[in-house]
Formats: C-alpha cells, structure tokens, sequence
C-alpha cells in the first residue's frame, strides 16, 4: 500500500511538549492547493510506554476532544516517563461541523479502517493512523459519547481480544479507568472500527462512552479525566500526581444482537424506561407513535433479552431500523 500523503511538523521522538498539525492535502473547491490541518501533541521524558489518545472520531462527541485538550496544556513533561500522543479532533471536518460523518466525503471515520492513502479525505486520516501511529503505541484510548444520536451512562469499554495474555492486560488497564460501568463490547461483527484495526496490531485498547444526547455532560468529562489519568498512572506513564482513589465499578457486557433494540416503524419514539432500569425480555422498551396519524395505534418494541438498560436515543423521530436501546449483563468470561 502506498505511504500516507499526510506530513507533520511534529517530531515524536524529541523529547518535551510539541503541540502542531497532521497536513492533509485537500483540494475542495474553494482551496486549490490547501491542507486540512489536524492538531497534534506530543509530550515525551525518558523511556517508557507509548500512549495514544484520540477524541473527535466522530464530531459529534465532544468530552473526549475537551478533556484531551485540558491534558496537552496541563500535563508537565517533568512529570511523564514515557510518550504520549494525543490527537483531539481526529476527523477534523465533523469536529468543525458538529456531525457524526465527515462533510468531506459523507463517511463515518469509524467505519473506514484501516482506511486507504489514495482514498477519500476520512479514509486517509484512517490509513495514517493506522499506519504510523499504531505502529508506535503500546495502549490506545478512543475517547467516545453518545454523539447527537444516543444517551447513555457514561462508561469506558473494551471489545475482547482473542489473545489471553492481550486480554488480560486490556482488562487490567479497563478496570484501572475506574468509570462507574467497565463494559466489554460486542460490535455485531464489526471490524472497520480504530479499536478492531488497533486489536490488530496488538495494541490494548480503552475505548469509552461519555454521555451526552448531543450536550456536554459534567459527569462525562470527570469521568473521562479521571479515569485517563489513572490509565496513565497505572502504566507508570503519570508519575507526579498522587495515586487514583478507587471507586466501585460494575463490570458488564453487551452481550450480542439481542442486547439491542430497534424502532419497528418510523415515527416519535417514546421510551419507557430512564437509564439503569433492570427489564426483563419480552418486556415492552417503548412504543413508536405516529403524530400524523393519530387513528393509528402506537407500535411497540419488545426487549429481545434482559438486562440494565445502558441507553436510549436520543432524538424522538426514528426510522425504522434506527437503534433504540442498548442493554446490558453482568460480565462472563466464556
């Protein structure tokens, strides 16, 4: 595969704090001859891990891109052993748009990996990160929400790896994050995602899920701060501050495609649950309404299993198809 066309001011093996831009050449019709350009930092003192942290996947998700943002101004070199990489506003055009997908190109980044140098402008922001920034990092944090589209209770997430020995190190680091849900994910079999293109390469990966029915949430960023430093004190990356408080965590999984509620019918979706509710399968999740059409009787979708509802859309109208409600169950290893 060809090399990125992406080229950067930053040198990651200097050592200090470097704050620049990943260039991308981008000639839409209003710039012949310009650059799209994606903030970058570097904090690197001595030896140790390398860790990458990424926020802005999606542009509609807005705790991650803050809290990395608080991190690359206040962290001090002094007080790192190792690097650390952060890149907060990953898919620039959709963080500048507030979307999900990219005005670039229509793409969700999440679904492009390991992306194409030659390829659209999200496919090749993917292709650089999987392909020089992967390679140089031992632990990756994708720092999610719930975007416009979901509300949820803030939470960080792993899917599960295949390999033991990689399994247990990731789930090590998950618990360290100390989010108040530690959730192992079940992606339907998904593998165009940064976190199945960095299981790939061997990497643990910490992913999360911050909030916020397309708001900032207060919880989600004390959440996420806290828990990124005490990632970065459990890898012995963060050394100055003193040791994370522990606080309880419910371990719990997405369990697979019954764990997941889809509106039967377009129309105004209205729940029946508030978040954290244990329901039992075969109980009603909610009910679609049709308001132009008020003789019609409402549709009601069913949950498919039992669990804590995890969380819910957020927007009232839905199509069919659209997700709904995702729940979850207490964490077994087989």
């Amino acid at each position: 595969m060809a090399a990125s066309p992406i080229f950067t001011d930053i040198d990651y093996e200097r050592e200090g704090r470097q704050v620049g831009f990943l260039h991308l050449p981008y000639s839409p019709h209003t710039d012949a001859w310009g650059v799209l350009p994606i903030p970058v930092a570097v904090i690197r003192n001595g030896e140790g891990p390398t860790v990458l942290m990424m926020g802005g996947n999606h542009g509609d998700e807005y705790e991650g891109p803050i809290v990395l943002g608080r991190l690359i101004r206040d962290l001090d070199p002094r007080a790192i052993r190792g690097r650390l990489i952060f890149v907060p506003a990953i898919n620039l055009p959709a963080v500048r748009a507030g979307n999900r997908v990219s005005p670039a190109d229509g793409k969700n980044m999440n679904r492009t990996f390991p992306g194409d140098p030659l390829g659209t402008p999200t496919e090749q922001i993917s292709h650089y990160v999987d392909s020089v920034l992967f390679p140089m990092a031992d632990v990756f944090m994708d720092l999610h929400s719930g975007g416009s589209s979901l509300d949820l209770i803030p939470s960080v997430m792993m899917q599960r790896p295949d390999d033991a020995d990689l399994r247990r190190r990731t789930l090590d680091a998950v618990l360290a994050f100390n989010a108040p849900l530690t959730v192992v994910m079940d992606t339907l079999g998904e593998k165009r995602t940064s976190s199945a293109a960095a299981l790939a390469r061997g990497l643990v990966v910490i992913g999360s899920e911050l909030g916020s029915a397309g708001a900032v949430s207060l919880e989600g960023l004390a959440v996420c701060e806290r828990g990124v430093r005490n990632v970065l004190h459990h890898l012995g990356v963060l050394t100055a501050d003193p040791p994370p408080e522990r606080r309880p965590t419910q371990l719990m999984q997405i369990a697979g495609p019954d764990s997941y509620v889809f509106a039967p019918a377009d129309g105004l979706f209205e729940p029946f649950h508030p978040l954290g509710t244990w329901v039992e399968k075969g109980q009603p999740a909610g009910q679609v309404n049709f308001l132009d059409d008020p003789g019609r009787p409402p549709l009601v979708a069913h949950f498919r299993s039992s669990g804590y509802l995890f969380c819910r859309r957020a927007p009232g109208r839905v199509e069919r198809g659209n997700g709904v409600c995702v729940l979850l169950a207490p964490y077994r290893e087989d």
